[in-house]
């Protein structure tokens, strides 16, 4: 498609000197206001290069435009100067024709040709990782689904991209279990229901150690000799491993989530002498109390990260030094992501600044990223497994089908497959829900917001979809052989229509800031402008009218409209209903 930023960047280039086409490019912005333009040009970023004023230089600029016959030609419509700032108003019949044509000929809409360069970057995307032994629970919802969307649409613009679960099943928990094992296994049933029992256990056993020191010891204990690759502890974690992972795995079938390796903490349990090892030679591995660790003052870090606990076992930080080795050796990545919660992101610095010391290439360094997230929080406060106060990630994703199929019963009672369409629309508003609001902010949990079909919601969008399969239907267009042949460019001038137009040119700029900024609540914020400007469109002009050309106009531009909220709200991890 064309990129027509691009193009008015090198028109501004060839009225100056000295100032390329690629710099004026960054400059170029989009107005929130449409009525200022298309795009706009603030001159005061020329200001000190030029030594002349915004005005005099945006003065300058037009009329050498309108010299040069930029004006008026078949891009631009027209160029306004408004306090120091260049608006360029595009023509809209380029815009249709750019978009449109792209609509019915490109299946994968939204990359461009600049995209196939991707095909040579790896991508790593380390997800979900919830702890084995314990409730997958609603707290490890934001992890999965905002990994799981990066992944989608890091992967529709070509790259290659590695998805990692790494599962939580070593560390000082272990201790505790084994410990909790230990002393009351024959009590519980945990075969049978190994996460509910096992939790019953962790609960027991963290009780107890915060009576007993004596306790607390004998589970770090137990987690030594696991490390050490004690059989009889490394049988129960097996166990424990195994049962936990039939358990997720029907959370992840409800959630459509799929990994590229499970490879969790203990994977690395034999590659971390070599951490050590390698910070032993960088001269920065310290003694302090025991302990080996590594003093990161001089970046900036006033805790220093632990290596080696004065008891001889592994961190945290260990192991993902480790795991940061081994993903540059097997996957060459160029970036390497980590979606945790902010409560991590101590430990992320911690671990990034200490992984300068492991000799590795400086393009994996930069390549780190931690992707931060808030916290789910009940209408109570926040969760603890500790404590016992938890939301089950399963009974909510049922319960929101459940909700959804009522409200199906309710609106649309004689609809087929309803069982089908209430598990879409649960377990979409569910992913919705999370994955439009800014990750950083922390989210509350709430019914009513989550379902409601008039609001920003999944369920609004995918009834918006829904329309625009009905509208399809009654104009009886077979989508298979719908072409842009069956578009009038004059018939689409209208407010309504280019308010459209203009947000479906923009789907590949919306999908390349989601990358950039490691953030789909710029998608799901897209979905919702592009969903509510459709509803403009549909009660404001009719769609089934006599003229002909202007119904097929309509009807092709319903057609795109569902083609991308379809290809979006898929990037997000969720399945649209063809009927509601």
């Amino acid at each position: 498609m064309l990129d027509i930023k691009k193009e008015i960047s090198e028109q501004i280039a060839k009225t100056i000197e000295n100032v390329e086409a690629k710099e004026i490019y960054t400059y170029i912005e989009i107005p929130k206001d449409t009525k200022n333009g298309d795009y706009s040009f603030p001159c005061f970023r020329l200001a000190k290069i030029l030594k002349k004023a915004p005005q005099e230089i945006a003065n300058g600029i037009k009329e050498k435009l309108e010299q040069n016959g930029a004006m008026n030609s078949e891009i631009l419509e027209r160029v306004d100067i408004v306090g120091g700032y260049l608006n360029f108003y595009v023509s809209s019949k380029l815009f249709t024709k750019e978009v449109l044509e792209q609509i019915s000929n490109n299946a994968k809409f939204g990359v461009e040709t600049e995209d196939e360069k991707n095909k040579e970057k790896n991508i790593v995307i380390d997800y979900s990782a919830p702890n084995i032994a314990k409730p997958f629970h609603i707290g490890h919802l934001r992890s999965t689904v905002i990994g799981a969307a990066l992944y989608n649409i890091y992967k529709y613009l070509g790259y290659n991209v590695i998805g990692i679960n790494h599962l939580g099943d070593y560390g000082t928990q272990f201790g505790k279990l084994i410990e909790g094992y230990k002393r009351w296994g024959e009590e519980y049933n945990v075969d049978l229901d190994p996460i509910n029992e096992l939790t019953k256990i962790y609960i027991r056993i963290n009780n107890a150690c915060k009576e007993d020191e004596q306790i607390l010891q004998a589970c770090r204990d137990n987690f030594k000799k696991l490390e050490d690759g004690d059989t009889y502890s490394v049988e129960i974690w097996k166990k424990f491993r195994e049962l936990s992972l039939k358990e997720f795995q029907r959370v992840y079938d409800l959630l459509g989530s799929k990994f590229d390796s499970w490879n969790g903490e203990a994977f690395y349990s034999d590659k971390m002498q070599e951490v050590v090892d390698l910070l032993e030679k960088s001269g920065r591995l310290e003694e302090s109390q025991g302990a080996k660790i590594v003093n990161l003052e001089d970046q900036g870090i006033n805790t220093p990260c632990i290596i080696v606990k004065s008891n001889g076992s592994s961190t945290y930080a260990t192991r993902d030094l480790a795991a940061i080795l081994y993903r540059a050796r097997t996957y060459d990545f160029d970036k390497a992501l980590y979606v945790t919660s902010y409560e991590q992101v101590l430990h992320f610095k911690q671990v990034f600044a200490t992984a300068k010391y492991l000799g590795l290439d400086e393009k994996y360094l930069k390549g780190l990223e931690h992707v931060s997230f808030g916290m789910v929080l009940l209408p109570t406060g926040k969760m603890s497994t500790r404590e016992g106060n938890i939301v089950k990630l399963e009974e909510l994703l049922n319960e929101s089908i459940d909700r959804a199929k009522e409200i199906i019963e309710q609106k649309n009672p004689q609809l087929e497959n309803k069982e089908d369409v209430a598990k879409k629309v649960g377990i979409g508003a569910i992913i919705f829900n999370d994955l439009s609001n800014s990750r950083v902010k922390d989210e509350v949990f709430d019914w009513n917001t989550i379902l409601n079909f008039q609001g920003e919601t999944g369920p609004y969008i995918q009834y918006t979809y829904v329309r625009t399969k009905s509208v399809l239907e009654k104009a009886k267009v077979d989508v298979n052989n719908i072409s842009f042949d069956m578009v009038n460019l004059d018939s689409l001038e209208d407010s309504y229509s280019q308010n459209i137009i203009k947000l479906l040119y923009d789907f590949h700029n919306v999908l390349v800031q989601v990358t950039e900024k490691s953030e789909p609540s710029i998608l799901s914020r897209y979905l919702i402008d592009l969903a509510k400007s459709y509803s403009v469109f549909y009660n404001e002009n009719r769609i089934m009218v006599d003229d002909s050309s202007l119904k097929n106009s309509r009807v092709y531009l319903t057609f795109a409209v569902g083609k991308v909220l379809k290809i979006g709200t898929n990037l997000l991890g969720m399945d649209m209903p063809e009927k509601m």
